[in-house]
């Protein structure tokens, strides 16, 4: 017997706190990527047809893995992952240890113009927000 699941929206996060902080989607699904794995979430065919948004750190990492998430779910969309958020908390920034300088190919043009400044040092000196030091008063506003 196979249990048929079929969510309407999905909503991936990057840490175990937002997983464990965020509200399920009316008809969705709340999936802790746990970073680099998100291959093994991608491989869930039960995806295919939902309405993806992935929510990772904004630093080349996070957009690293948004880009690695796209091999499996093309149309899936990134959410508080933006300049504006970033900005916005700008007294709540970390820094990288060691950030990426792959090249993208599966961001949308502004994903791609914040990853190409974060691997420029354009804001700053390897800079990075972490998902669990957003406002989360921005984030209900924002995420579903």
């Amino acid at each position: 017997m196979r249990l048929a699941i079929e969510p309407h929206a999905a909503v991936i996060v990057e840490n175990e706190i937002s997983y464990l902080s965020v509200d399920i989607p009316e008809r969705g699904v709340v999936i802790w990527g746990k970073g680099f794995e998100v291959d093994k979430v991608g491989r869930l065919r039960w995806l295919d047809d939902a309405d993806v948004q992935y929510w990772g750190d904004i630093d080349t990492h996070g957009f690293a893995i948004l880009d690695r998430l796209r091999v499996w779910l093309p149309r899936a969309r990134s959410v508080l992952m933006d300049r504006e958020t970033l900005l916005a908390h700008r007294d709540r920034w970390g820094s990288e240890d060691r950030p990426a300088r792959s090249i993208l190919t599966r961001l949308t043009p502004a994903e791609h113009d914040l990853y190409a400044e974060l691997v420029e040092d354009g804001l700053g000196e390897r800079v990075r927000l972490e998902q669990e030091r957003i406002d989360w008063r921005w984030v209900e506003r924002r995420l579903h």
